[in-house]
């Protein structure tokens, strides 16, 4: 039985979401305590990140893009066994910093290899595991874009970060897509405002989802 909370935050390059998410942790840590498991995508555990830093360096650029959302399922299923079940099962409340919606954003309509069929590769990947709850970070593409390029080290722009905007677009627009197919389980933060408005929206929804720990 998996009697923990699970707990995704997405978004656009730029939006802000693990800037927030690090805000929040500061803010709940305290109450908490082992009770929380913060993690992210790809990563999480010592072979998903291996396999992140394979898909994140900006020297594979030969990497099919079926290759790449391959991988990015791959890191995810030894993220969840790994990681994920055991937090849950241990009944903690999960944060995690990218999950599925990811993939069916970025390389179903960003590489446009389809949102369908990442998705049905990442169902398989899962085993049907979704958030009880995803923020949503919402903000336009040049906007993401723009803070990327004044906060980012030149190092710390990975494989993504670079690609044109019309890529980054079609993440925004599916990201959009998938919130209005599921209102119950995506809300969407309107990542504009200030740093402290989105923190205290998301950590809003964070404490109607998970009441219990608080």
């Amino acid at each position: 039985m998996l009697s923990g909370t699970f707990i995704s935050f997405e978004g656009p390059d730029g939006a802000g979401k693990t800037s927030a998410l690090a805000a929040i942790t500061a803010k709940i840590q305290p109450t908490l305590g082992d009770r929380l498991t913060i993690t992210r995508e790809p990563g999480g555990n010592p072979i998903s990140e291996s396999i992140r830093a394979i898909i994140l360096d900006r020297a594979n650029t030969d990497m099919d893009y079926r290759t790449e959302a391959l991988l990015y399922a791959a890191a995810r299923r030894q993220h969840i066994a790994q990681t994920i079940l055991p937090a849950l099962a241990a009944d903690q409340l999960v944060l995690c910093d990218r999950y599925v919606d990811s993939s069916i954003a970025y390389q179903g309509a960003g590489r446009q290899i389809g949102e369908d069929a990442v998705a049905q590769m990442n169902t398989f990947a899962t085993d049907g595991l979704l958030p009880d709850l995803t923020v949503y970070f919402d903000v336009p593409a040049e906007v993401g874009l723009r803070r990327i390029q004044i906060h980012r080290q030149a190092d710390q722009v990975d494989r993504l970060d670079v690609e044109q905007e019309a890529f980054h677009d079609r993440v925004r627009a599916a990201y959009l897509r998938l919130q209005q197919a599921h209102p119950e389980r995506i809300k969407l933060i309107d990542a504009t405002q200030s740093p402290d408005q989105v923190v205290a929206e998301a950590l809003a929804l964070i404490k109607q989802t998970a009441a219990r720990y608080f």
